[in-house]
């Protein structure tokens, strides 16, 4: 699921634009919370009119949570992952807006925080947002069984092909632990399609996929070491 996310004004705006149905066959606000009024575009002028006795202007936090294009996701998994973003932002408990939008049977959603803490009247701090919202991403296609897109993968492996055997042992001299070795086996996993690709995958970056005497097929590393594949990619 691509998580695209910013911070920002423009309340009303913002609201208007989630509601057109030009563009989605059908729209839904699916949830609105710690706001006074239940209405959308009253909610989110609600949050502008709060933001003045700051001194924040992107009193916004909106997120935009996109599942792969030929999956059919669940509601229940949308707010899974609207919940950790929640909660790896310190925004629990804030004002927010949930809103679905529908086009040719396929559902995306977007959720919106306020960032003003009414107890305190500041805005909450969103360090690193983008490189918590990355992680979340790749642990939603993993978790879900989808094919990961390459640009969610590690800067490093983003091409199975540019990992040579050379570069795996330079990265093993570096440091590469024990987590490190399972992430780069969950992301050869999540971005192949078949068998023969999550080989091919392996292969490129010095593992070989051999079925093994008692734990089915297993990756095998440059010295010898030998992974459950099972185990790994769970």
């Amino acid at each position: 699921m691509i998580l695209k996310a910013s911070q920002r004004g423009g309340g009303k705006q913002l609201a208007l634009h989630l509601l057109k149905t030009e563009e989605n066959e059908h729209v839904e606000v699916h949830d609105i919370r710690g706001f006074v009024s239940d209405d959308l575009v009253a909610a989110l002028k609600e949050a502008h009119a709060i933001s003045k006795a700051t001194k924040c202007k992107q009193f916004l936090f909106s997120v935009s949570l996109n599942p792969p294009p030929q999956e059919r996701v669940d509601i229940s998994t949308f707010e899974d992952a609207i919940a950790r973003i929640e909660e790896r932002n310190g925004l629990t408990g804030q004002p927010r807006a949930i809103v679905f939008h529908e086009k040719e049977g396929r559902r995306h959603a977007h959720a919106v925080w306020s960032r003003i803490d009414a107890n305190t009247m500041t805005a909450k701090n969103l360090p690193f947002f983008k490189n918590k919202l990355r992680d979340l991403s790749r642990e939603l296609y993993m978790e879900n069984g989808w094919k990961m897109p390459r640009g969610l993968m590690n800067s490093r492996e983003a091409d199975p092909r540019n990992f040579t055997l050379a570069e795996w042992h330079q990265a093993k001299r570096m440091g590469l632990g024990a987590r490190d070795l399972k992430s780069l086996l969950q992301e050869c996993w999540a971005v192949s399609d078949s068998p023969a690709a999550f080989s091919q995958a392996l292969k490129a970056r010095g593992f070989t996929l051999a079925r093994g005497d008692r734990r089915g097929h297993v990756a095998i590393s440059p010295e010898g070491e030998v992974f459950s594949v099972a185990r790994a990619v769970v």
